[in-house]
């Protein structure tokens, strides 16, 4: 007898539970929304942490970036040099190819270990470049994207770092569009409210994925 059941989804196979892709463009509030998840039990895996770990001084790929670019690109503490590496990937496409192919096989097998040590009911993978992987698409239920104006990601981004406007703009310019990552969303978080407008919503997606369950 056939079953009635859709087939489950690849990956719920490969997870183990629901799984959600988060994304958004740099000042969003991406972070915040992944915290006040977190605060209700969904567990996060936040793949641009997992990169940080990674060069970091002792970190597992260090070695590696050392030998592909130069010592050049690394840092008296053994950390990666990221201005320089930011400044050689974002002028050229093809040197940002060879950083991924360093770090990104890396960053999956640190998500698969997150994931299988995970207590929450279902994972939220917070990951920037989402709507760039084919990959991540195809690895998640649902794509959650949270979004606000783009004077409105400058203006926070300024106010947080040390970075100028035009730096600023030019990581937007080499991020997806906004208009890109709201066509490939499930869900779509407006972040340019009040804090309490913003718990509304979690908690709306939240009760929406238990159901998904």
């Amino acid at each position: 007898m056939s079953s009635t059941q859709p087939p489950p989804h690849p990956a719920r196979q490969r997870w183990g539970r629901l799984a959600i892709g988060l994304t958004g463009g740099i000042g969003s509030g991406k972070s915040t929304v992944a915290k006040l998840f977190a605060q209700r039990g969904a567990s996060i895996i936040d793949t641009d942490s997992i990169a940080h770990a990674l060069t970091a001084p002792g970190g597992a790929a260090i070695s590696s970036i050392a030998s592909e670019f130069g010592e050049e690109f690394i840092q008296a503490d053994g950390a990666l040099n990221r201005p320089r590496m930011r400044e050689k990937v974002f002028a050229d496409a093809a040197q940002k190819q060879r950083l991924e192919a360093i770090l990104h096989p890396m960053i999956g097998l640190h998500c698969v270990q997150q994931a299988q040590q995970a207590s929450g009911k279902y994972l939220i993978f917070d990951v920037p470049l989402l709507t760039e992987s084919r990959h991540w698409q195809q690895n998640v239920e649902r794509i959650l994207v949270v979004d606000c104006p783009q004077e409105l990601q400058i203006s926070r981004v300024i106010a947080r770092s040390n970075l100028s406007e035009n730096q600023v703009r030019a990581i937007i310019a080499n991020q997806a569009s906004r208009e890109r990552r709201l066509a490939l969303a499930d869900d779509v978080i407006d972040n340019q409210g009040r804090p309490e407008q913003l718990e509304v919503k979690i908690n709306h997606l939240h009760d929406l994925y238990l159901k998904l369950l």
